[in-house]
């Protein structure tokens, strides 16, 4: 395994590309479709619209910080724990499995809890160490 070595210190952009595609890809369906977001989750416009922005600014965040600063991946990781937090308790709660059943039209929670672990482990590392990023 030596010759992935290598590879280690690039290996941040894996988590850093998956929490852009699926952040940006859910949080501008929230943007575009607001009210409807809105509607369905019973949640106020205003409250909608933080989901969506958290969602697709985290993101952004996350993967802009791979180039830049360590509070800029931290940020985006913190924007990000809270609406998977709300998104497990609110909608996935119950059911571990991510297929939809008659109880859990929407499925389970782990697909969420995956997306959880990657924000709160940025979160912790930040940028880290070899990451070819610029710290603090």
């Amino acid at each position: 395994m030596k010759a992935l070595d290598g590879l280690a210190p690039h290996a941040h952009w894996l988590l850093r590309i998956t929490l852009l595609s699926v952040f940006l890809f859910h949080g501008w369906s929230k943007l575009t479709g607001l009210g409807g977001f809105a509607e369905m989750m019973g949640l106020p416009v205003f409250i909608a619209l933080l989901v969506a922005l958290a969602e697709t600014g985290g993101g952004i965040l996350i993967f802009v910080g791979g180039f830049t600063k360590d509070w800029i991946t931290r940020l985006g990781a913190l924007a990000i724990i809270p609406v998977m937090l709300g998104a497990i308790f609110m909608v996935h709660w119950g059911q571990w499995h991510f297929m939809a059943t008659d109880t859990h039209p929407m499925g389970g929670m782990q697909f969420q809890v995956t997306l959880l672990f990657m924000a709160l482990y940025l979160l912790i590392k930040g940028n880290g160490v070899n990451t070819g990023a610029v710290e603090s």
